[in-house]
């Protein structure tokens, strides 16, 4: 079986192209890639599949062989994926997830991708459909108390739960110490959730850091990105038009004020190429 391994700000995911061969035991098979002791290593697998709703399907697995919904940084990489491989010469698709249809505009240089912008659609804020344990209707800015400190989150989705909290300085901020409580805390998420921590440093400049379910810090999240822009507009921190820095690079996230659409912009990367023999796969 051929695959693909892309990087987008730091999130390495294995992208497969489910169009020309069948696949099957996909449990199985995303844990197989994603184990961290194998040569390939991922935060996840992508299927890419044919679609009768848009110009093609994306399908994520996380590490463990659950399906996901979303991720920002998977999404711009299928854009890249199916431009580079030859399924499309188009530069505007519709790519259907679990999530909803997200719109993708691509810039091609030399034939190949070089930027993907990606209209992650709407935010979510209900806290019924998060979902969040709360009476409040949306969960902006609401004190959780986390090891002894008090810090003001906001819960926000595209199809992937994040949770963000504003810190004074997220280089000195603990990240896996507050991060693992957050993402545990059933008595708030009935389900585990990413957890964005981020620092203003202007109206237009937000620095993160991100842990993420399951894994443990990240360098990049591009939705962890966006949720700390969302939750930045949402309590006038921020503009709408912010350049977001996180280890793996910077992203400009812009909000769009007439469609109220979520727009994230930046690169994507094409690590490596190869074959793997998978003797479960029948």
């Amino acid at each position: 079986m051929r695959f693909t391994k892309m990087q987008a700000f730091g999130n390495d995911y294995v992208y497969i192209d489910a169009i020309h061969q069948r696949i099957n035991n996909l449990s199985e098979l995303a844990r197989f890639i994603s184990d961290r002791h194998f040569a390939v290593g991922a935060d996840g697998m992508v299927l890419i599949c044919s679609s009768n709703k848009a110009d093609f399907r994306m399908r994520i697995f996380n590490p463990d062989g659950t399906e996901a919904e979303m991720c920002g940084n998977a999404l711009r990489s299928v854009g890249k994926y199916v431009y580079d491989h030859g399924l499309t010469r188009k530069r505007e698709l519709v790519i259907e997830t679990l999530g909803g249809l997200k719109v993708l505009k691509l810039f091609v240089d030399n034939g190949t991708v070089s930027n993907i912008r990606a209209d992650i659609a709407e935010p979510i804020l209900s806290a019924k459909e998060i979902p969040v344990y709360t009476s409040l209707k949306e969960f902006i800015e609401q004190p959780v108390e986390i090891l002894g400190d008090t810090l003001f989150m906001t819960a926000v989705s595209w199809g992937n739960p994040h949770c963000v909290a504003y810190v004074d300085s997220v280089k000195k901020w603990d990240v896996e110490k507050y991060g693992t409580v957050v993402e545990n805390m059933t008595s708030l998420f009935p389900n585990k959730t990413n957890v964005t921590f981020a620092e203003l440093v202007s109206r237009d400049y937000i620095r993160i850091r991100e842990w993420e379910r399951g894994t443990g810090e990240t360098i990049g999240c591009g939705t962890g990105c966006a949720t700390a822009v969302v939750a930045g507009v949402l309590t006038n921190r921020c503009d709408r038009c912010v350049t977001v820095e996180q280890i793996g690079g910077r992203l400009k996230i812009e909000w769009d004020e007439i469609t109220n659409h979520l727009i994230m912009e930046g690169p994507s990367y094409t690590v490596f190429e190869g074959e793997i023999f998978l003797p479960f796969i029948k």
